[in-house]
Parts: structure tokens; sequence; C-alpha cells
């Protein structure tokens, strides 16, 4: 039996733990405090772990503690992130626990709107132009050949 464990910081992925549970799966979620009394699919969902929250904002480094002490008792086979807001969390745990699948890295070119365009651009695909908004010279460069207008991104 494979062990999956969702990681959610909002109340989602409800159908994937049902279809995971429905498949034979053992299901764990990870998921906010501030999220305790959500209606989840409980009768789908093996065990419920809740990570202290701030706005949904939680310490990686208690979690991958708090993560890593679970997996010394439960094999954990995969690791899924259940919003795109949980894409790096997992990732970071994938790569503490070792366990498959994507990592830190190509996490990145998912949230990362530089690392998306940076890549998509080294893979041949058509992109606007751009510059990272980090050297100035660069920008003084880009805004030369350049025209207006311009859209600013955060990169996260």
């Amino acid at each position: 039996m494979l062990t999956t464990l969702c990681v959610s910081s909002y109340e989602k992925g409800h159908d994937f733990m049902k279809e995971a549970k429905a498949q034979g799966c053992r299901v764990l979620l990870l998921t906010s405090k501030s999220l305790e009394n959500a209606d989840w699919p409980r009768e789908s969902i093996d065990e419920i772990f809740y990570i202290p929250d701030k706005n949904k904002d939680w310490n990686m480094k208690d979690v991958i503690y708090g993560v890593s002490y679970l997996a010394r008792t439960e094999q954990i086979d995969r690791i899924v992130a259940l919003d795109d807001f949980d894409v790096e969390r997992a990732a970071a745990l994938r790569e503490h626990l070792r366990v498959g699948g994507m990592g830190d890295t190509t996490a990145r070119y998912f949230r990362d709107k530089l690392a998306m365009r940076m890549r998509a651009r080294e893979m041949n695909i058509p992109v606007p132009d751009f510059v990272h908004v980090l050297n100035y010279q660069k920008i003084r460069d880009f805004i030369s050949k350049v025209p207006f207008p311009y859209m600013v991104k955060p990169r996260m």
C-alpha cells in the first residue's frame, strides 16, 4: 500500500484525496492549523497533521523536522501538493526525505516567473523580451532596446 502525504495550506484537493483512497493508498494530510475545522473529506484521510500558521505561512524548518519525525514510523511514498502555493513546500519535503518527484529546482519553474521564462526560452519556446530586475546596467540595456510599455511582475 502506498502512503501519500498530501500538503495543503488551503482547503483544496478533496477529489484527489478521495481518489487516492479509492485506489488503495494510505492518505495523510499535512495542513494549516487554521484549517482544523475545514470540511475535509475525513472519510478518505487516514491521519491529519496540523502545522501552526500565520495567514497560511508555515515555518518550513519546523515542517521538515515534524515530517522527518513522522517518517521514522511512516513510510512516505509520495508527497503531493494540493495547491499551487504548496508546490515549493512539497518539493522541499521531497528533497529532504529523498522521496521521488519534483524537487526544489524544478518546482521553481512553476512558481518563479523569472525561472519560468528563462526555462521556456532555453527550450526555444517563444517568450516576450524580459530582463531580470536586479542589475541596473542590464535594466538600462533592456530599456534602450525594448520600447514601452513594460510590465513588472513579482517573481513568486
